[in-house]
């Protein structure tokens, strides 16, 4: 008895046809339950079952000629289908957007089918959820969207411009600049990378900000950490019982920060010539996970605190992002050229001062081009991440007696906890 087919179900069960079309079909489903929740004329049942005819019709697409035009005319048949749907809410008056919104849906669902069907599952997968989410946060979009001033929404477009045309105009490949080997492409979408990510969590912060601390501190950390720590220093300062949450809210702040360094050093080297920067992945989590259980457990995260945090939808703010990067990355150049391994090292305390996302980029950028090792790129970052704790920590010192203790003993804690797991890491 042949054993192929269950050897290749255990080490790859999307392979094979069956599973994908199961998984075609609850990822339909998926994408379905808000429309049915929303008791909208497409359900879970049309959803599932558009997802599934778009896997059949690919799969046979795969083997036949016939396959291709009845993937062809699925897709088509699902078009027509929304359009009478998106009719039908126009003549009766009722959501006719939401009609509109159901009708992309179902092609999405039908590309999802495909997708599966045709081997890209991750990629399928990725449509499923992002298109779900979208669903479900229709009126926090709406909301957002409509809050925008007209300023933002200018200097939204200005970013997008920035993000999506600057980026192709650039030099593919590795180039020499300030003497190191660098890929501006990637050095490019690292610094929009980080600009995105700030304007992510300003939109959080406007919409879930006043809900409790563990969205101020966390997401507000990612936005602007010195905001989340003035805000935190001043409800210390007008009232002895928020010392508590105030404190957990620089810790969760630090804890953005950590995964938000954490991100940019693995992302950006997978895929890469060099191997991906893993070392730094134990100690960040580490410092990460330990800020949020502290949080969790010395206060209320319930307890609401809004926090005034300036608009990132600015082209000067990337701009200025960006003019910061290149000096850090020609400080770190010189400063490791002139002085080795020392060097750098002190130019990632230094520039984690200012920003700490810009050391863990040049330090990433540096690694990718090379010029250092991958020990000492993940020490760069753990130092540029730690100057950065160290930062929130001297500010915290403006604040009241039991606020500025408890922020130096856990920070000093936390850090060394840290500290501990590298040393760990690094001697497996």
């Amino acid at each position: 008895m042949s054993t192929g087919g269950a050897t290749q179900f255990v080490t790859d069960p999307t392979a094979i046809p069956v599973v994908r079309l199961a998984l075609a079909a609850a990822l339909g489903l998926f994408l379905g339950l808000e429309r049915e929740w929303s008791e909208k004329s497409a359900g879970i049942r049309t959803f599932s079952l558009t997802s599934l005819v778009g896997a059949v019709f690919t799969l046979l697409a795969t083997d036949a000629t016939v396959g291709a035009w009845l993937l062809a005319v699925g897709g088509l048949l699902v078009i027509v289908q929304g359009t009478l749907l998106a009719v039908r809410g126009l003549q009766t008056g009722d959501g006719n957007s939401l009609s509109l919104t159901t009708s992309m849906s179902l092609l999405a669902a039908y590309g999802v089918g495909a997708l599966v069907a045709a081997g890209y599952v991750l990629e399928g997968v990725t449509v499923a959820v992002l298109s779900s989410a979208l669903l479900v946060l229709k009126r926090e979009l709406h909301t957002f969207a409509g809050d925008l001033s007209r300023t933002e929404l200018r200097s939204m477009t200005e970013f997008a411009v920035l993000a999506f045309v600057v980026y192709p105009l650039l030099p593919a490949g590795e180039r020499t600049v300030l003497g190191v080997p660098l890929e501006p492409r990637v050095a490019w979408l690292m610094v929009v990378t980080v600009a995105g990510i700030g304007i992510a969590n300003y939109a959080l912060v406007r919409t879930y900000g006043g809900r409790g601390v563990a969205v101020t501190g966390f997401f507000g950390g990612l936005a602007s950490s010195t905001a989340v720590v003035g805000t935190m220093l001043d409800h210390a300062s007008d009232r002895a019982e928020a010392v508590s949450y105030a404190v957990a809210g620089v810790l969760l702040a630090n804890a953005a920060m950590a995964l938000r360094n954490l991100g940019i050093a693995v992302a950006f080297t997978v895929g890469g010539g060099a191997p991906v920067l893993g070392a730094v992945v134990a100690p960040l989590t580490a410092l990460a996970i330990g800020a949020i259980a502290v949080a969790a457990v010395t206060a209320d995260w319930r307890e609401p605190v809004p926090v005034e945090i300036e608009s990132p939808f600015s082209l000067r703010n990337a701009l200025a992002f960006g003019a910061v990067f290149l000096l850090i990355l020609a400080g770190s150049t010189l400063a490791e050229g002139q002085f080795g391994t020392a060097g750098l090292y002190a130019s990632a305390v230094v520039s984690g001062l200012v920003s700490s996302a810009g050391a863990t980029t040049s330090a990433v950028l540096l690694y990718r081009g090379g010029t250092v090792t991958a020990a000492e790129a993940a020490l760069a970052v753990m130092l540029a991440t730690g100057s950065s704790v160290a930062v929130k920590t001297g500010l915290a010192l403006a604040g009241p007696r039991a606020f500025r203790r408890r922020v130096v003993a856990w920070s000093i804690a936390l850090l060394g906890v840290s500290g501990a797991v590298a040393v760990a890491a690094a001697m497996l």
